[in-house]
C-alpha cells in the first residue's frame, strides 16, 4: 500500500524511539485484540460441552447435533481468506469492529434459539463474522508491534491465547453449563465483545487504503468454494465414513478448486492471496507448523476429555480444571519462545523442538489405563505437551506474519488462521475415524455388552488417537526442520512499516 508523507498512519522521522515502536497505547491494543481472539478460539470448544444440554432442551437428533459444530467451521474456514483481504482493502479497524459486533449479535441469536434451525443459523453467522474478525485481529497485531523485542513479547502473549483458548473453553463451558445454562456458553461472548468494541473504538485508528486496489472476485469464488469443499468433506467423513460420495466427492472438488485458485493467483491483476505471501521458506514452514500442530492438538483436547469423563468419571468442570496446568505450561513456553529463544536460535531449532515435545507427550498418554491417576499419570504428559505447543504456536505465528508488506498483512494473517482451521478439521476427522476403527477391531471376538470390555475398547481407541497425533507431530518436526532457514530471521524494516492503528 502506498504511503505518503501526509498520511496520518505513517511515523514521521522526528518522532521519538518509543513512539516509533508503534501506537502509544499499543499494549492496551494488545489487550483488546487478545480479548477478541479469545472469543473466537473459545467458541471452538465451549459449545461442545453444552451440546447434550442443548439437544435435550431443543429436541434435535444425534445426527443433527454435528451440524452445531459443522455450521461454524464451514463458514469460518471457507471465508477466512476473504475476510483477511477485506481487512486489507477496507481497513482493519472497521473489519475488526464489524467482526466483533457481528460475532456478538450472532452469539445472541444462537443463545436465544428456540429450535435447531435457529441455533445452526446463529452458529453459521458466528463463523462468518469470525472469519472477518480473526485475520483483522492478527494483522492489527502485526502492524502495531514492529519493534523486534516488543513484537516478540506481543506474539508470545497472542500465541498463548490462541493455543490455550480451546482448553479454557472446556473449563468455561463446563462451569457455565453446570451452574447456569447451556445458553450462557453463547451469551458469554456478549460480555467479552462489549470490552473489545469499546476498547477498539477508542484505541484503534483508521489506516489509509489504496484506492487502486480491487477485490479479486474470481479468486474469492474459487478459494471460498474450495475451502468449503475441504472442510465439509472432512466433517462429513467424521460423521459418516470415507467411502461416502459426500466425503471424497467434496474433498476432490475442493482440491480441484484450490488448484485452480493457485493458478488464477498467478494471473489475476489484483490477487486475493498474492504468491509473494506464500513463496518464502520460513513462512511456508510456519504455515505447515500451524496445520500439523492443529491436527495433533485434537488428540489432547478431544480424546483426553473423553478419557477423563468416561474412564475416570470426571465432571465437566473438573475436566476443564484438569487442563489448566497445560494452559499454564503453554503460556510460559509461548512467551519464552518468542522473547528469548527465537531471537537467539531461530525457528529451525525452536519449532521442531516443540513438535518433538508434543510427540513425546502424546506417546506418554498412550500408557493411560483404567486405574491411572491424574497427578501421577495424566498431569506429566499434559505439561510436556503444553510446553511443546507453546514452542510451536507463538513462533510460527510470528514468523508467518513477519516481513509481510502492510497491504498483505490481513490475508497473511488469514492464511495462518486457515491453516489452523483446516488442520483442526483434518485432525478431528482422521482421529475420530481411526479411533472408532480401533475400538471396533478390539471388540471382535469379545462380548460387546460387557462393561469392562467396553471400557478397554474405549482405551484402545484413545491410545490409537494419541499414537497418530504423535505421528503428526513427528512429521511436523521433520518438515519444519528441513524448511526453516538456519539462524534468526532478518527483520525487514521496509516490509511492514510502523502504522498507527
Amino acid at each position: 500500500m502506498a504511503q505518503t508523507a501526509a498520511a496520518p498512519d505513517t511515523v514521521s522521522p522526528g518522532r521519538s524511539g518509543s513512539e516509533a515502536a508503534g501506537p502509544r497505547h499499543r499494549w492496551w491494543v494488545l489487550a483488546v485484540i487478545g480479548l477478541a481472539q479469545l472469543m473466537v478460539v473459545l467458541d471452538a470448544t465451549i459449545v461442545n460441552i453444552a451440546l447434550p444440554s442443548a439437544q435435550a432442551d431443543l429436541g434435535f437428533s444425534d445426527g443433527n447435533r454435528t451440524w452445531i459444530v459443522t455450521a461454524y467451521s464451514l463458514a469460518f474456514g471457507s471465508l477466512l481468506l476473504l475476510g483477511g483481504r477485506i481487512a486489507d482493502l477496507f481497513g482493519r479497524k472497521p473489519a475488526f469492529l464489524v467482526g466483533v459486533s457481528g460475532f456478538a449479535a450472532a452469539s445472541a441469536v444462537a443463545g436465544a434459539a428456540t429450535g435447531f434451525e435457529m441455533l445452526v443459523a446463529g452458529r453459521a453467522l458466528q463463523g462468518l463474522f469470525g472469519a472477518l474478525l480473526a485475520p483483522a485481529a492478527l494483522s492489527l497485531l502485526t502492524t502495531t508491534f514492529t519493534d523486534p523485542k516488543e513484537r516478540a513479547k506481543a506474539f508470545g502473549i497472542f500465541g498463548a491465547i490462541a493455543g490455550s483458548g480451546a482448553a479454557v473453553g472446556l473449563l468455561l463451558g463446563g462451569v457455565l453449563t453446570e451452574y447456569l445454562d447451556w445458553r450462557w456458553t453463547l451469551y458469554v461472548n456478549l460480555f467479552i465483545a462489549a470490552f473489545a468494541i469499546v476498547g477498539g473504538s477508542l484505541l484503534l485508528r483508521r489506516t489509509a487504503r489504496d484506492p487502486g486496489s480491487r477485490l479479486d472476485i474470481p479468486g474469492t469464488v474459487l478459494v471460498t468454494t474450495g475451502l468449503f469443499g475441504i472442510v465439509y468433506g472432512f466433517s462429513n467423513a467424521e460423521s459418516h465414513d470415507w467411502g461416502s460420495p459426500l466425503s471424497w466427492g467434496f474433498l476432490a472438488a475442493g482440491t480441484v478448486l484450490l488448484t485452480l485458485f493457485a493458478w488464477w493467483q498467478t494471473r489475476a491483476p489484483h490477487p486475493l492471496l498474492p504468491l509473494r505471501v506464500l513463496l518464502d521458506r520460513d513462512r511456508g514452514a510456519s504455515f505447515t507448523a500451524m496445520l500439523v500442530s492443529s491436527a495433533g492438538m485434537f488428540g489432547v483436547f478431544l480424546f483426553l476429555t473423553y478419557y477423563l469423563q468416561l474412564s475416570l468419571g470426571f465432571s465437566a468442570v473438573r475436566t476443564g480444571l484438569a487442563f489448566l496446568p497445560m494452559v499454564g505450561a503453554l503460556m510460559v513456553s509461548a512467551t519464552m519462545s518468542t522473547s528469548v529463544l527465537l531471537p537467539r536460535v531461530g525457528p529451525k531449532t525452536v519449532v521442531p523442538l516443540g513438535m518433538l515435545l508434543g510427540a513425546a507427550g502424546m506417546v506418554w498418554l498412550t500408557a493411560l489405563g483404567l486405574d491411572s491417576t491424574y497427578a501421577a499419570d495424566v498431569l506429566p504428559p499434559l505439561l510436556v505437551t503444553g510446553l511443546g505447543i507453546g514452542l510451536i504456536m507463538a513462533p510460527a505465528m510470528s514468523v508467518a506474519t513477519s516481513g509481510v508488506a502492510t497491504e498483505d498483512a490481513g490475508v497473511a494473517s488469514a492464511s495462518v488462521n486457515t491453516m489452523q482451521q483446516i488442520g483442526g478439521s483434518i485432525g478431528t476427522a482422521l482421529l475420530n475415524t481411526l479411533a472408532a476403527g480401533a475400538a471396533t477391531s478390539y471388540l471382535v471376538g469379545k462380548d460387546p455388552s460387557d462393561k469392562l470390555t467396553q471400557a478397554r475398547a474405549a482405551l484402545e481407541s484413545y491410545s490409537t488417537a494419541y499414537w497418530w497425533s504423535a505421528g503428526f507431530f513427528v512429521v511436523g518436526a521433520l518438515v519444519t526442520a528441513l524448511l526453516y532457514r538456519r539462524g534468526v530471521p532478518a527483520v525487514d524494516a521496509d516490509a511492514a512499516p510502523t502504522v498507527h492503528m
